[in-house]
């Protein structure tokens, strides 16, 4: 099950690097949950997708460093770069360390460090 959940991540990625929020979604489950620790916590899909198109005013850039999958587990190290509403990119470093629940992503925890 745990290379099966670490294709599933990545395939959930390459959604969104593509613009495709909707294809990230299905990967999802209905009452998944990211929090982004010191930040905000997101509740339900609904609330992914609204903060999807806030951000990703254009489809980020990942870059994978490594990706280990344990189990329910799948852990995520690398960065990713966002571009803001006025034109400027940001960068910046993270650990995502997902929980799966049946084959989809149930639960985000997310540690992301903007790079200056």
């Amino acid at each position: 099950m745990s290379d099966q959940n670490k294709q599933t991540l990545l395939k959930a990625n390459a959604a969104v690097t593509a613009g495709d929020h909707g294809g990230f979604l299905k990967y999802c489950t209905e009452d998944v949950v990211w929090n982004f620790v010191g930040d905000r916590i997101l509740k339900g899909k609904e609330a992914v997708q609204n903060y999807m198109q806030e951000t990703y005013i254009q489809p980020p850039e990942f870059n994978i460093e490594t990706i280990t999958a344990d189990g329910d587990f799948v852990t995520a190290v690398g960065s990713i770069s966002l571009k803001e509403k006025e034109g400027k990119t940001n960068r910046y470093e993270y650990c995502d360390v997902w929980k799966f629940r049946d084959g989809l992503m149930a639960e985000l925890k997310a540690f992301v460090i903007e790079i200056k």
